[in-house]
């Protein structure tokens, strides 16, 4: 699995239940469900385009990201990944094959992604003024050190 595939996979669809919950997601601008908006989102060339992906963290701050994602692809299978990792910068393994660095910088969620045969994909995702939007803009590097831009977009449901 390619380090973007992972990323798509590894922000999903999470139920939350609980107050504390419901007050986390007040706090927190990016703590919610969040729903992929193909139209507005830029693929990198060559990327499957999923039919659906649901995406929702529980918790998303200076210590810990905790998330999971549902995607449908255009066959109509589904897959959830769920990811619970520590927010420090450091790169830890996320499965067999990859590694992944996380860390929040104020309103701001950075990730890398490092694949097996060096790829990589990094990513900084922000959530606009009124909470409904959040933007991830990354960057894939290849193992021959190609590199492609992309946009994923998402609203809030």
């Amino acid at each position: 699995m390619t380090p973007r595939r992972m990323f798509i996979v590894g922000i999903g669809v999470c139920a939350v239940a609980g107050l504390p919950a419901v007050a986390r997601a007040e706090s927190n601008p990016f703590v919610g469900r969040w729903h992929w908006d193909r139209a507005a989102s830029k693929l990198p060339p060559g990327e499957p385009v999923p039919d659906n992906m649901v995406t929702a963290f529980t918790r998303v701050d200076p210590l810990h990201v905790r998330w999971h994602v549902t995607v449908t692809d255009a066959q109509g299978q589904t897959s959830v990944e769920r990811f619970d990792t520590p927010a420090n910068g450091e790169f830890y393994p996320i499965s067999s094959d990859t590694t992944a660095s996380f860390r929040v910088n104020g309103s701001t969620l950075q990730a890398t992604f490092k694949g097996a045969a060096g790829q990589t994909d990094s990513l900084a995702c922000t959530v606009s003024a009124d909470r409904q939007k959040m933007t991830c803009n990354g960057t894939i590097t290849g193992s021959g050190g190609k590199s492609s831009n992309y946009v994923d977009v998402y609203d809030r449901r």
